[in-house]
């Protein structure tokens, strides 16, 4: 209602003006020391290192998920067992995950237990044995997990979605790599990229939750200091990675749903028009079966989608990498809806581009600042954030520089920016499934161009 709307706005303020601010250091290595200290018991800490698939070439491609599964493993000082009771007797939580342009070591842990994450996170990425015996095991794993990952049909939707959309480029190969690249990397591909990637001016360890700036930067100086600073010889070159409007198709009949992603190029992290491609998105919105309500929600493709019994869920998504983008819509589908759907999906699009409404725009904008909000929501996503923010924009956008962002954006800026890349342009296509209805690419690259008033 517009009363719960009006009220979780106001509270939404009062956490804008009650965010303690976000301090950052940089050490003489390099390395960039961030954290936000919020008084809480408890404290995230991690290192977030400008490094993931994106780095890697066709043979090596999988050595960066690789190295994150060695990293709890053993180091040259504490084995596997150590590692792992010590953590425990704690009570505290040591994750790790790799993406296409980042790998995360991080740890949650008791204030007080602090400088001890810190010098278990220093140890796991300094000092990891990366045993032989260890890394034949973890090669089971990883051979097991790739299995695990084919029957998530989203994921494979969206590692073809990149394949085809940066077609023979570093954002087009998956994370985990392909099976006969985990089958044969070795001990030395990984020694490789830890000496090529972990260096100071790419690494930034972020703290939030009960923690002092002081303090961190002493433990940062003691545990990294050493960390080098610079390349022996070339510094790797950042991968250049070109859109392709394209398609790929899997037709399956015996599976029961259809799964398709449909995407246009967009921008980078730091793009100015990364802010109202977000409001756009949020315009489409997402749905599923099994929310309540449907014809009477915001969204219009949302309203459609209920109504027409047109698909069982859709999502549209704005992934930013530093150079590029995908800023698209996923959907499931039973296979006698898939034509209408996609028919639905793109005049919302090219409504996006010629009759937006202020009202609509807004919506949209106070939803954003709720749902940023809603994510920041306990230390460890604040730092995620911290450390995130760090890496793509070399500092953290304070939330009210980002509100006014939002606030700026009006119905003419969605349809300018939303002309820009979406009207007529080849989108990328990834469909698994029975998809016989799925129109042919060029009908869905003519439905990108539609007359404009």
């Amino acid at each position: 209602s517009l009363i719960a709307l009006t009220l979780l706005i106001a509270a939404a303020n009062q956490v804008m003006l009650n965010v303690p601010e976000t301090k950052v250091t940089t050490l003489e290595n390099g390395l960039r020391v961030a954290s936000e200290d919020s008084g809480l018991s408890t404290c995230t800490v991690g290192l977030w290192i400008d490094a993931g698939s994106r780095y890697e070439n066709e043979r090596n491609n999988g050595t960066a998920h690789f190295l994150e599964h060695m990293a709890f493993k053993g180091t040259r000082k504490r084995s596997q067992l150590d590692l792992e009771l010590e953590i425990e007797n704690m009570g505290a939580h040591l994750n790790a995950y790799t993406s296409r342009e980042q790998t995360v070591y991080y740890a949650k842990a008791f204030t007080k237990d602090l400088p001890r994450a810190v010098e278990i996170l220093a140890d796991i990425i300094q000092n990891s044995t990366l045993g032989g015996a260890e890394i034949e095991r973890e090669r089971g794993v990883i051979l097991r997990e790739m299995q695990e990952v084919e029957t998530n049909l989203q994921e494979v939707v969206f590692d073809y979605l990149h394949a085809t959309a940066y077609q023979a480029t570093a954002l087009g190969r998956t994370i985990l790599g392909p099976t006969e690249n985990i089958k044969t990397i070795n001990r030395g591909d990984l020694v490789e990229y830890i000496t090529t990637h972990y260096k100071g001016p790419r690494i930034v360890l972020a703290a939030a939750g009960g923690v002092s700036h002081n303090e961190l930067i002493d433990l940062a100086k003691y545990h990294f200091g050493n960390l080098p600073a610079r390349y022996k010889g070339e510094a790797p070159t950042f991968p250049q990675c070109d859109f392709t409007g394209s398609e790929i198709r899997v037709r399956d009949d015996k599976m029961p749903l259809a799964h398709i992603a449909i995407a246009v190029e967009a921008v980078g992290w730091s793009h100015p028009d990364t802010i109202p491609l977000m409001v756009a998105n949020t315009l489409i919105g997402n749905w599923d079966r099994s929310f309540g309500g449907g014809v009477n929600l915001s969204s219009k493709l949302a309203q459609m989608a209920c109504q027409g019994n047109l698909c069982h869920s859709f999502q549209s998504f704005n992934t930013c990498y530093t150079d590029t983008g995908l800023w698209g819509l996923y959907m499931v589908c039973e296979p006698g809806t898939i034509n209408e759907m996609m028919h639905f999906a793109q005049l919302e699009w090219m409504s996006l581009c010629t009759s937006v409404t202020e009202s609509q725009v807004a919506r949209a904008k106070n939803l954003l600042k709720t749902n940023m909000l809603l994510h920041l929501d306990g230390s460890t996503p604040i730092c995620e954030d911290i450390g995130r923010q760090m890496l793509c924009y070399s500092r953290r956008i304070p939330l009210h520089e980002l509100e006014a962002r939002i606030d700026a954006i009006d119905a003419k800026t969605i349809k300018d920016v939303c002309t820009k890349y979406i009207y007529d342009k080849s989108p990328a296509i990834a469909a698994v499934g029975p998809i016989e209805q799925l129109p042919d690419y060029n009908r869905i690259r003519s439905g990108m161009y539609w007359m404009r008033t």
